[in-house]
């Protein structure tokens, strides 16, 4: 990370770090904290998709599938097997990680909107089984009695614990993949989203990097369904569905396809529109959605962080014409 995003990033934390204490002493706004939590798990899903379709150029429809393998592995194991929370997350990660690894080899080798519609149709074939084993999944009615998070004997119950714990997650996250970016490996997706022919005549392994960054996207999505699944602690397969696989790509699209912050900017925008703002239009929803997808493709192409870019360009100019006038 370099200096200017190491100040985004405090700024940032420091807002995060503050954001309860100033909402909670107003009851109308006080359960704004608990829309931050499912802000935060929402932003780690976001966090691995703009890794895979903003920096790889890799479109995926089935992170809400990978998000519900996390989510039922530590749901199942910790509600019909006894486990530890703690344990339990890592394992849905590596479930989630070994199923991505096992689609993507095939579906990787496909471009464009075949590719999207391969993940799509893997997505709604996650969300029938999820509903079919009722056995394990309990079916449509889902399940119930999932404990909380738990560290030793200590439960995780309130919600500026949950809100701390699941943002300090995020951040290290967002750490975690510009580091990447940084590195080697990011050089090699940005070639790939560039001009991938091009990228593989120049020795760049992409099968093998695409494959990679699918698989991370997928680990995102897991650990970001574990965490939802001890904080709601109960599940059932509507939340999983394709509309949230487009949710996840609305929030990376409004954001800014190619930047992390854009990311989380634009999941935690649509999180508030979707359980703040959106709730009085019901079954219409779904027309919302579309219209801000609409909108977004035809006038803010970058997403809102490019509006960020277009400002501060307009102030160099801004500040560079009495220069040139006067010389």
């Amino acid at each position: 990370m370099n200096r200017r995003e190491w100040l985004g990033f405090l700024c940032a934390a420091l807002f995060i770090g503050v954001f309860p204490w100033v909402v909670v002493p107003f009851k109308a706004v006080s359960h704004y904290v608990d829309v931050m939590v499912f802000a935060g798990i929402f932003s780690l899903v976001s966090l691995g998709l703009s890794m895979l379709m903003g920096f790889a150029g890799q479109i995926s429809m089935a992170q809400a599938a990978f998000f519900g393998i996390g989510a039922y592995t530590s749901g199942i194991l910790t509600s019909r097997f006894g486990w530890n929370p703690v344990p339990a997350m890592p394992i849905g990660m590596l479930a989630s990680a070994a199923v991505a690894w096992l689609i993507g080899i095939p579906a990787l080798r496909l471009k464009g909107h075949y590719l999207a519609m391969a993940t799509l149709g893997f997505g709604v074939i996650v969300h029938i089984v999820l509903g079919e084993e009722v056995a394990w999944t309990g079916g449509p009615s889902g399940m119930s009695d999932i404990p909380r998070l738990r560290f030793g004997d200590v439960r995780i119950t309130g919600e500026i614990a949950w809100y701390y714990i699941v943002w300090v997650t995020v951040f290290i996250g967002l750490v975690f993949c510009f580091h990447i970016l940084r590195s080697r490996v990011g050089r090699a997706l940005r070639a790939i989203h560039e001009e991938e022919t091009a990228a593989e005549s120049m020795g760049v392994p992409t099968a093998r990097y695409k494959l990679q960054v699918f698989v991370l996207s997928a680990v995102f999505a897991a650990l970001a369904g574990s965490f939802y699944t001890h904080y709601v602690t109960c599940l059932n397969p509507g939340s999983f569905n394709l509309m949230w696989s487009i949710r996840f790509v609305l929030m990376v699209m409004v954001g800014g396809m190619q930047s992390l912050w854009g990311a989380i900017v634009g999941t935690v925008l649509l999180t508030f529109v979707g359980n703040e703002w959106l709730q009085v239009f019901a079954d219409f929803e779904i027309v919302i959605y579309g219209a801000i997808l609409l909108v977004v493709a035809l006038f803010l192409p970058g997403g809102l962080m490019s509006l960020a870019g277009r400002w501060t360009s307009a102030g160099s100019r801004t500040v560079a014409a009495p220069d040139d006038g006067g010389s």
